[in-house]
């Protein structure tokens, strides 16, 4: 091998929660003698994810065997129901249709919300401490695109690994490349994988508000013509907005002033929680669906977002992800602790045939249930609301729905269950 390329066992393009999280899963399950790089040109660089997300009971089972999620549960609000209701934006009245509420076990909420930035500082910070390789640069190329001279090429043939170059003229070799570097993944793009979805035309956006009374844990998701407005509960009086509308409306109300901003926002938001105030800033992000037609390729895994992108109308984006990083770190972890490639087609076609089929049923779900939501016909509205209401009368089957929204029904890694690899 060169005398200026680096090696390693994974190299993971992409820092945010997935990346982070499967990078300290795989060092905690194969020891120092296991080198994992990250890499992600945003590392070190200034301002907050001013997001915050919902986590559900399996993905926070796995940042707690982790131990990441020790350091935050002090800033996760407990979700502890959730109402749905279906109305139009001038009524005066919200009937409640269907309401979640309850444990997926004793004193386990089925959800928790918490700000991006301190959970994701949380997993950078556990990440250093476990030895991962940390640099702030992006993956510029990889495989055959990386000159290398022919001594390396006779060394090492691109069967047993292959070279990645990154922005910061660093080459690495590795033996598994995961792409987690977003919906706009240029491992993914580069890999050849070519990922197929659609636009919604709709936009949301997102806010923190503060509120004069508690919020108690309560979700809401009031479903209105344009889209869901969701309400999800902070701490300290605070909740966290995610506000779809049609993408040019969006884009107006995004650039009022902070007065008529609120003004549009009380409309949605109700009295219930009496007067509120904005509490942080404001954005609007493009929705749309799309999955990788391949989750793998040549030693190369989609995590997380390169692979899958889905409406956010159930909360299940981060967490889908999180199902990701559980499945691949399981099936690399068993792989490497036989003597195996963890790199290997074999290797990697289990991961596949794990998430593949999960996430297509998802993302069929979640877009199914923005068509039925999101428009202006009273016959749609009326068979929806009748749906809503006999499966609010059903136990067996709310139970069913909570649990599967947990992530904790069906075969499910090790980590999700709360048990170390």
């Amino acid at each position: 091998m060169p005398g200026n390329m680096r090696k390693t066992d994974v190299l993971i393009a992409g820092g945010a929660f997935a990346g982070l999280s499967l990078a300290i899963a795989l060092r905690q399950a194969l020891g120092s003698s296991f080198a994992v790089v990250v890499a992600d040109p945003a590392f070190g660089r200034s301002g907050a994810d001013p997001r915050a997300s919902a986590i559900a009971a399996a993905a926070r089972r796995l940042l707690e065997t982790i131990g990441v999620w020790q350091d935050v549960a002090a800033e996760a609000q407990p979700i502890l129901d959730m109402v749905v209701t279906d109305s139009k934006l001038q009524d005066a009245v919200r009937p409640t249709f269907l309401t979640f509420g309850g444990d997926v076990a004793p004193g386990e909420p089925f959800a928790h919300m918490i700000e991006n930035a301190p959970l994701l500082a949380a997993l950078y910070k556990k990440a250093a401490a476990e030895g991962v390789t940390l640099i702030p640069a992006a993956v510029e190329t990889f495989g055959d695109d990386v000159p290398v001279s022919d001594e390396y090429r006779s060394h090492q043939p691109r069967s047993a690994a292959m070279p990645v170059s990154l922005d910061d003229g660093t080459v690495w070799q590795t033996r598994l490349l995961v792409a987690a570097d977003g919906t706009r993944s240029r491992v993914r793009e580069r890999a050849g994988i070519v990922s197929h979805g659609w636009s919604y035309g709709q936009s949301a956006i997102v806010t923190t508000v503060a509120h004069e009374r508690d919020h108690k844990g309560r979700a809401e998701e009031h479903f209105l013509p344009s889209g869901p407005f969701a309400i999800l509960p902070l701490k300290d009086n605070r909740s966290s907005i995610v506000w779809t509308e049609r993408a040019a409306e969006a884009a107006r109300i995004v650039a009022l002033d902070d007065a008529a901003f609120l003004a549009e926002l009380e409309q949605r938001f109700g009295l219930h929680l009496g007067d509120i105030s904005l509490a942080g800033s404001r954005h609007a992000y493009p929705l749309g669906f799309a999955v990788a037609r391949s989750f793998v390729a040549d030693r190369v895994a989609l995590l997380g977002d390169a692979a899958h992108m889905i409406h956010p109308i159930a909360g299940q984006g981060l967490n889908m992800g999180m199902r990701d990083v559980a499945a691949l770190a399981e099936v690399i972890a068993d792989a490497a602790r036989l003597g195996l490639d963890p790199g290997s087609a074999d290797v990697l076609e289990r991961y596949q045939r794990w998430r593949r089929f999960d996430t297509m049923t998802m993302g069929i779900a979640t877009d199914g249930l923005n068509r039925l939501f999101s428009n202006h016909s009273d016959v749609l509205r009326l068979a929806r609301d009748i749906g809503l209401g006999m499966v609010d009368r059903m136990p067996g089957l709310k139970g069913s729905f909570i649990r599967q929204a947990a992530g904790i029904s069906g075969v499910i890694p090790r980590l999700l269950r709360g048990e170390s690899l």
